[in-house]
């Protein structure tokens, strides 16, 4: 903290766009505690409140547009390339999918305070064909309630930051240590839950000429085929497999209960 004052106080307003643009498209800084930091600073006299304000904005939402002109070129590969990055890709999509599906542009208020959704959120509205006028009006908002969350706080609050900040640099070596150990075990973490997640490689699959045998075969009668394409690729006017069925893929709760236990189901997606 004591060095993140330091440096935002002698490089100001352009560390502050760095940091916030580079969370923006999917970097991993702390934009939340840059921002907070600099509105400690400002608390000081060293910034200006709304010049901190105004060029956080700016970045975040600068980062936010690139994100959505980049989803709705690539689509979901985008999307995918992100979520290598988390320990299970599908969950990553399917989650941030599930905040569009049940609240809309809506979402784009509140993404920036949930980790992962918030730089899922610009790709996946552009995705979806989101207008841009609506995209930029909705982020925009999203983005000022959380300059303006972290800002306020670290100016109001620049007093105990700093009492934070001279107790961690007169802990010395105890605070490194403890540094240490928690990036040591959130480490080991990261490694376990990725093992764990990549059981999902193990998810039996068929080729397509074998399935279209099957299909074409006397055991068709057997078979039962979904289509469980999230909804921001699904058409319901669009080609599909004959004779298959439709999932929704963020309702698998309930879908699942109307399957039939008698027959072989397979699934295709995007």
């Amino acid at each position: 903290m004591n060095d993140l004052l330091a440096l935002i106080s002698h490089h100001g307003y352009l560390l502050l766009a760095v940091v916030c643009f580079a969370e923006a498209v999917g970097l991993p800084l702390p934009a939340a505690l840059a921002i907070l930091t600099a509105g400690a600073v400002a608390a000081y006299g060293n910034l200006h409140f709304y010049l901190v304000f105004g060029v956080a904005l700016v970045a975040l939402v600068a980062g936010d547009l690139l994100l959505y002109f980049a989803g709705r070129v690539s689509g979901w590969a985008l999307l995918g390339f992100l979520c290598r990055l988390s320990a299970n890709p599908e969950t990553c999509i399917l989650r941030s999918a599930k905040y569009f599906y049940r609240r809309g542009k809506q979402t784009l208020l509140f993404a920036k305070f949930i980790p992962g959704i918030n730089t899922m959120s610009p790709p996946l509205a552009g995705s979806m064909k989101m207008r841009l006028g609506d995209f930029f009006q909705f982020d925009a908002i999203g983005a000022a309630l959380y300059v303006g969350a972290y800002s306020l706080a670290g100016y109001l609050f620049s007093d105990a930051l700093r009492a934070i900040t001279r107790g961690l640099r007169s802990a010395g070596f105890a605070a490194e240590i403890i540094l240490g150990i928690g990036i040591a075990a959130y480490v080991v973490y990261r490694i376990w839950v990725y093992r764990k997640y990549r059981l999902l490689d193990s998810i039996p699959r068929v080729q397509v000429e074998e399935l279209a045998r099957r299909v074409a075969s006397d055991a068709a009668e057997r078979l039962l085929i979904a289509d469980v394409r999230s909804h921001g690729y699904y058409d319901a006017d669009s080609e599909r497999i004959a004779g298959s069925i439709r999932i929704e893929p963020n309702n698998l709760t309930e879908e699942v209960k109307n399957l039939p236990k008698d027959r072989e189901i397979y699934l295709y997606c995007t």
